[in-house]
C-alpha cells in the first residue's frame, strides 16, 4: 500500500517511529489546546494571524499555495474558532443571568455546516483528480514532484463523502461537557455523532487522501485520522469533532510551514499506485457510509424522528454515555 523513499535513505523503522511521533504529537497538543480555554485561543486565533504573514512573505517560495491547501488551512481553523465560541462565549445579562453561545440554535448550525463543507471539498477535489488524471501523470498544482492516477474509485469515494454528509444527524443537539476534577475542558459534545459515522468517516477520508495525496497519505491519512479518533474513543468522548478540527488545524499548519517534512528526504511516503488496493480502499469506504445510510433510514422510521431536527440514537448506549457527560 507504501513505498518508502529508499533513494533518500529511507529505512521503515525510523519512518514507523516518526509517524507514532506524529501521532503522539497531534494526540498531545490537541489535549493542551482542548483542556487549556486561552492555549486553544492562542493556537487557533494568534498563531494563525503570524503563520499567514510568513507563508505570503519569507516563506512564500516554499509553502502550499493552491487552493485546496489555503481553503484546507483556513476553513479547519475556521471550525476551531467557531467551536472555541460555542465552547466559551458568555455573556452576563443585566439582570444577572448568563447567556450562553451554546444555546443558540442558529450557532449549532455552524458546526455540521463547516464539516460539510470541509467534505465538499475534498468530494470535489476527488472528482477533478478523476477526471483529469484518467491517465496517470504528475499533479499539475503541487509544489513538489507527485504522480497522480484516477479513476472509478474517485468518483465512489466522492459518492461516499456525499453520503457522509447526508448521515450527518443530531446537531440541535450538542451540548458542553460539564467541568470536573479531572477535565475542564467544556467540550463540545456531540452525542448523536457516534462510533460508526466515525468510522464511515475515517474510512472515506483516508481514502480520499491515498486518491488525491498519494504521498501525503501516510501522515494526514493515517496518523491525522486516528489521533482524534483515540481521543474520542478515550479521554474525550463525544467531541470528535472538536478534536478532528483541531488536529486537522494544527497539522495544516505544520505542513504550511514545513512542507518539506512529507514532500521529500527520507521521511517522505508514497503510494505504491496499484489501482487494485485504490478500488479495494475507495470501495469499502463506499459501503460503510452506504450501511450508515440504510441504518439512518431505518432508524429515523422506527422512531418516527427527523434526523435533521431531532437527535436519532437516543435510545442507544454510546449515546446516553455521552449525554451524561453534558452540563
Amino acid at each position: 500500500m507504501f513505498t518508502f523513499n529508499v533513494a533518500a535513505g529511507a529505512n521503515i523503522v525510523p519512518t514507523l517511529l516518526v509517524w507514532l511521533c506524529v501521532l503522539a504529537a497531534l494526540f498531545a497538543a490537541n489535549e493542551l489546546t482542548r483542556r487549556f480555554k486561552w492555549v486553544g485561543f492562542a493556537v487557533f486565533v494568534v498563531l494563525p494571524v503570524i503563520l499567514s504573514v510568513l507563508w505570503f512573505t519569507v516563506l512564500k517560495s516554499s509553502t502550499y499555495t493552491d487552493w485546496f491547501h489555503l481553503m484546507k488551512v483556513y476553513s479547519s481553523t475556521a471550525g476551531c474558532i467557531g467551536f472555541w465560541l460555542i465552547r466559551f462565549l458568555r455573556i452576563r445579562r443585566k439582570d444577572g443571568t448568563i447567556w450562553e453561545l451554546s444555546s443558540n440554535r442558529i450557532a449549532l448550525c455552524f458546526p455540521p455546516l463547516i464539516l460539510a463543507i470541509n467534505i465538499l471539498e475534498a468530494c470535489a477535489r476527488d472528482i477533478e483528480v478523476g477526471i483529469s488524471y484518467a491517465v496517470m501523470a504528475l499533479d499539475k498544482t503541487a509544489d513538489t514532484p507527485v504522480y497522480l492516477m484516477g479513476g472509478p474509485w474517485n468518483f465512489m469515494n466522492a459518492i461516499a463523502g456525499l453520503l457522509n454528509i447526508i448521515t450527518i444527524t443530531g446537531w440541535f443537539g450538542i451540548v458542553i461537557r460539564k467541568k470536573t476534577k479531572f477535565d475542564g475542558s467544556r467540550d463540545m459534545l456531540w452525542p448523536d455523532m457516534l462510533w460508526f459515522w466515525i468510522i464511515a468517516y475515517d474510512l472515506w477520508n483516508f481514502a480520499y487522501t491515498y486518491n488525491c495525496l498519494p504521498h501525503h497519505s501516510w501522515y494526514c491519512g493515517l496518523a491525522l485520522l486516528l489521533a482524534p479518533t483515540l481521543c474520542a474513543f478515550t479521554v474525550g468522548k463525544g467531541a470528535w469533532l472538536q478534536h478532528r478540527a483541531q488536529t486537522l488545524a494544527m497539522w495544516c499548519m505544520f505542513a504550511q510551514t514545513f512542507p518539506m517534512f512529507q514532500d521529500a528526504g527520507p521521511f517522505r511516503v508514497d503510494s505504491t499506485y496499484n489501482r487494485t488496493i485504490y478500488f479495494i480502499v475507495s470501495l469499502a469506504a463506499l459501503l460503510v457510509n452506504i450501511a450508515v445510510l440504510i441504518y439512518m433510514v431505518l432508524k429515523a422510521r422506527k422512531t418516527g424522528r427527523n434526523p435533521y431536527k431531532a437527535e436519532l440514537y437516543t435510545d442507544l448506549p454510546a449515546y446516553q454515555e455521552i449525554r451524561q457527560l453534558a452540563e
